[in-house]
């Protein structure tokens, strides 16, 4: 059985509509309570693509970040940046990333504009600015309702996965 994209919502010019929480889950190894996505929509590979995390009042770091005042972390904004970043070079490799895991290098020029609580949803615009060998660099920006909350400028490397212990 296919996952929720199929050759309906993928065009020839490599755009993907929507990728499902399954198709996540098999391009990148994060899994509760570190899978930091819902979905990811527009796709374009080896362009860019917007992740999509619904905040909910039930997320595991609300319970000490902050008590009586939820908070959503400005690191766990930027791992949610990492993630769509990974699945978009995962997407962009195609067969060529089997057996690989994509790592954080470097964040440069993170801001955080205010803060997400539980009911919102963030909407996370990564920008591929360009990739040399196995080292990729993003611009990213997440929003909630059009307002931007977090930005950053990150780089991140593709290697082989490590084996099993």
């Amino acid at each position: 059985m296919e996952t929720a994209v199929t050759k309906q919502n993928e065009t020839d010019a490599g755009v993907i509509e929507m990728i499902d929480i399954q198709r996540i889950m098999k391009d990148i190894p994060h899994r509760y309570p570190f899978l930091l996505l819902d979905r990811v929509v527009d796709v374009v590979l080896n362009k860019s693509a917007v992740g999509v995390k619904n905040v909910s009042v039930n997320e595991s770091f609300f319970a000490g970040h902050f008590p009586n005042h939820p908070v959503m972390p400005g690191v766990l904004i930027i791992e949610s940046m990492a993630q769509t970043s990974a699945v978009l070079v995962v997407e962009t490799l195609g067969p060529d990333a089997a057996g690989k895991v994509v790592y954080f290098m470097s964040i440069d020029n993170a801001k955080f504009r205010r803060p997400v609580v539980p009911g919102d949803q963030l909407r996370i615009h990564v920008v591929k600015e360009r990739n040399r060998g196995n080292v990729w660099k993003f611009n990213a920006q997440a929003k909630v309702n059009e307002t931007v909350v977090a930005e950053a400028t990150f780089a991140a490397m593709i290697m082989d996965r490590a084996a099993p212990v």
